[in-house]
């Protein structure tokens, strides 16, 4: 992408709206719009995404935009985009319209999973963009099938009894992989290129085309406001979080630390959702998370042919 066009785009996600400081659900969302100089219409399912940004009678969206219930963003998604396909038969609309629908990860790895398979398999020429904040954050901090083993929420609470959410999280990317869509993708928003080239890689699709991105969420995750980017950086670099594509079922590792891959000590500690992990008792919490997270780097390195 030529970055001086880049730089004259107008954002299609205004500020002013009221997601929390060091959110990073609305900087993936302007980087991804950013990423195609096509008129655009979005889905938002029920998230913090859709709740902070349209608090009536505002909006910060500046695309035509719809919202609909937690668990149908891409079945809404999917309507819109077959009746553009049925005008544009008819003459009624000429323009090259593209289509993109957000979600977090309770609206997508748990709520919407049905109505995103559905989505992939029949083939609609949409977006959709999950992004992974690892809990319902916007009804309080419950788990979701994302929210990472180990990790303390208001409904896995630490303490004698239990050292937190004792499953380990879905591996979402690699489920919408099995549709053997075009595109598939894992991303990062503190690598704005990638991210970028991406989601302009998706737009071009055609197809359905997915993107899984991490979505550090301040509260919800317990950490300073201005480490946003940190937080998704160090997910990456100790490989909690792996920056690949899938395109026409060919794995493709976008980024390999090698021998500067860190431990995943590093991105928990940061992390007050984590902290209770650190007493003695739960050192062998710590122990599984790193041997989760070694074995699924592994595999994936095979799956792409890296040694």
């Amino acid at each position: 992408m030529n970055l001086k066009d880049l730089s004259i785009r107008e954002d299609r996600l205004a500020p002013g709206h009221r997601l929390c400081p060091g959110c990073a659900a609305s900087i993936i969302a302007r980087i991804v719009m950013l990423a195609t100089d096509k008129p655009i219409v979005a889905t938002c399912a029920t998230g913090c995404l859709e709740v902070s940004t349209t608090i009536y009678p505002y909006t910060a969206w500046k695309v035509p935009w719809m919202h609909n219930a937690f668990e149908n963003s891409a079945a809404t998604l999917s309507g819109i985009e077959t009746a553009y396909q049925v005008m544009k038969k008819k003459g009624k609309i000429q323009k090259d319209i593209k289509f993109v629908a957000f979600g977090g990860d309770g609206g997508t790895y748990d709520i919407g999973l049905q109505s995103l398979s559905g989505t992939l398999e029949r083939g609609h020429d949409i977006v959709y963009i999950c992004y992974d904040n690892e809990a319902y954050m916007n009804t309080g901090v419950q788990r979701s099938s994302s929210t990472p083993y180990g990790t303390d929420t208001k409904t896995t609470p630490t303490g004698k009894a239990s050292f937190g959410k004792d499953q380990f999280k879905k591996d979402l990317t690699a489920v919408v992989a099995g549709h053997h869509i075009p595109y598939v993708a894992q991303a990062s928003p503190h690598n704005y290129n990638d991210l970028l080239r991406k989601a302009e890689k998706a737009f071009a699709t055609k197809g359905p085309a997915f993107i899984n991105v991490i979505s550090p969420c301040v509260p919800g995750w317990g950490y300073p406001s201005e480490k946003t980017l940190t937080m998704a950086k160090l997910a990456v670099e100790t490989c909690f979080w792996p920056l690949y594509h899938i395109e026409d079922d060919v794995w493709i590792l976008d980024y390999d630390p090698k021998d500067k891959k860190l431990p995943i000590t590093e991105w928990l500690k940061t992390q007050a959702r984590f902290r209770h992990l650190f007493k003695p008792e739960n050192a062998d919490v710590i122990k599984r998370i790193q041997e989760h997270v070694d074995k699924d780097w592994d595999k994936l390195k095979k799956q792409c042919g890296v040694k």
